[in-house]
């Protein structure tokens, strides 16, 4: 059985003066490197490693999980670290980069030097929660290893249908300001309005106001030891979680599922949010501009849900 191995922050290496030009700058995430690796949209951008005899690196004792073999821990791991160095100058990791204290970034907004603005620090979206395998770091691991041995097989096939916006989802848009998809679900028997289609946040969220408000008790929250930050890198106060039968309704057709919530304390405009692990597997398509949301039922029709 291996020895666990404590993952520590993929931290930046100054590596001048020691002839390595082939070893990739160290980033500083806000995450592990075993969690930021099992987030799906991340782990489904990174080549799985060849399967060889050959220990990766000199030490026989510490396990490498991106590799699956021992020789050297994952934060030190240079084939990894040369794909998300390519991931962050393509911008697909600037949600989970830490920021550098003490430092202070300065921002053109094109009027010349004289119109530059200082920039005191990032805002990201929410991430965390359950997406990459779990709450747990048994969990995660168990995630990456599938992530990086076999291919995600499709299992909603039959219920694959096209999901399409025409001119005709325009005729009844009111012109707004650029307003987000905020729809409406029925959960423990009542209408629940304010519900945001986020496809920014990792995790599905019910806030503490509306716990209350749906006369839930508290001994139906299961406990949650992992982290979720919002959007700062600020973690938020999580109360627990709860799985709750969840209908979507068009008038013509609906689909019932089954979606765990992280109830968080914090204050929102909204009662909860729809993140990615619903909406993706739901196969769920958005579009503002229409504001309404699409999704196929179980029999292959689609529901249309108008934005409130």
């Amino acid at each position: 059985m291996k020895a666990p191995v404590k993952q520590q922050p993929y931290q930046r290496r100054n590596t001048r003066g020691h002839g390595r030009d082939n070893v990739p700058p160290r980033q500083d995430f806000i995450v592990e490197l075993i969690d930021l690796v099992a987030i799906p949209n991340i782990a489904e951008r990174l080549k799985v490693p060849p399967k060889t005899d050959k220990r990766p690196g000199p030490n026989k004792n510490v396990w490498c999980e991106y590799h699956q073999a021992y020789g050297h821990p994952i934060r030190n791991c240079l084939t990894l670290g040369h794909q998300l160095d390519e991931l962050v100058k393509n911008g697909l990791l600037r949600d989970y980069l830490q920021e550098k204290q003490g430092t202070e970034d300065v921002v053109a907004t094109g009027g010349g030097p004289g119109h530059e603005v200082p920039v005191h620090g990032e805002v990201h979206t929410i991430a965390g929660g359950f997406s990459g395998g779990g709450c747990t770091a048994s969990q995660r691991r168990r995630y990456v290893r599938t992530m990086m041995s076999v291919k995600a097989q499709r299992t909603n096939d039959a219920f694959d249908v096209d999901l399409v916006f025409t001119k005709a989802d325009l005729e009844d848009v009111i012109p707004h300001d650029n307003d987000p998809v905020v729809i409406s679900v029925v959960t423990t028997g009542r209408k629940v309005h304010r519900v945001l289609v986020d496809q920014g946040s990792s995790v599905d969220v019910m806030f503490w106001m509306t716990f209350n408000k749906l006369q839930l008790s508290p001994d139906m929250l299961r406990p949650y030891d992992g982290c979720l930050y919002g959007f700062t890198v600020d973690q938020v106060e999580l109360r627990g979680y709860l799985e709750l039968r969840t209908t979507f309704i068009d008038g013509t057709a609906s689909r019932t599922e089954s979606i765990r919530y992280l109830v968080i304390n914090a204050f929102s405009a909204y009662n909860m949010l729809l993140g990615k692990p619903t909406l993706n597997r739901l196969g769920v398509v958005s579009s503002t501009r229409h504001t309404k949301m699409k999704l196929p039922d179980l029999t292959g029709k689609v529901i249309t849900i108008k934005s409130d």
